[in-house]
């Protein structure tokens, strides 16, 4: 299969969800929407995974724009889509939900409690990384699938073939330090987390949180089985 990867900022790549694809034996193909402004068609897409970046949803960017036309076009095909962060908003906004400012801005290391059993053998409780000011509300018939102690809406499950997470799960240590040097300064504004750039790194990051990233990724691919 196919994996096209939408990625909006140099320091936010696919991490793990690479990881997976890979082990699967199928093909990554990441696209730089933001700088080059191409995306695929629906038609070379077997899955889309859409991640994180600094934009908004609400901006009005004609990428942003083009991205969400793809969106709707693969919902209607009913292809497997996975959005991070940005890319949860992006998808929730396509299924008709507000995006707006979350009631508190989360950065750095906290955990995000499971709501539901819909996917199978996900932990109860994973540490997630979280990066984000905004909020998406849950798309019509949507299913809420993880919340925080600051933020309820944290994560849905879309049918059987869409997930969309507002926390990150797939970055690697690695990930992690290139997230936090380049944008050393978002943590030190107004964090309800209270954490530095030093000490998300220090952190480290969980070993189930790669585990949980393949869990979800299989349940949406066996969506086209």
């Amino acid at each position: 299969m196919r994996i096209n990867v939408l990625q909006h900022t140099p320091n936010e790549g696919p991490g793990t969800i690479a990881d997976w694809a890979h082990d699967r034996g199928h093909e990554v193909f990441i696209y730089h929407p933001y700088q080059f402004g191409v995306l695929p068609s629906a038609a070379q897409t077997g899955m889309l995974v859409i991640l994180g970046g600094p934009m908004s949803p609400n901006d009005n960017d004609d990428w942003i724009i083009q991205e969400r036309q793809l969106i709707k076009q693969l919902l209607a095909a009913h292809r497997p889509l996975f959005g991070a962060c940005f890319g949860a908003q992006q998808i929730a906004k396509t299924a008709g939900a507000v995006i707006k400012a979350a009631p508190h801005k989360e950065v750095g290391w906290a955990p995000v409690y499971r709501q539901n059993t819909a996917i199978p053998e996900l932990p109860v409780r994973l540490t997630a990384l979280h990066w984000h000011q905004e909020m998406f509300e849950l798309p019509k018939g949507a299913t809420l699938l993880f919340s925080s102690d600051l933020v309820r809406n944290q994560g849905f499950l879309l049918g059987d073939n869409v997930i969309g997470l507002q926390f990150h799960l797939e970055p690697k240590n690695d990930n992690v330090r290139e997230i936090a040097i380049n944008d050393c300064q978002y943590p030190l504004k107004a964090n309800d987390l209270h954490q530095t750039g030093e000490e998300i790194i220090a952190h480290g990051v969980p070993a189930e949180n790669k585990r949980a990233v393949y869990r979800m990724l299989d349940f949406i691919s066996n969506s086209q089985d």
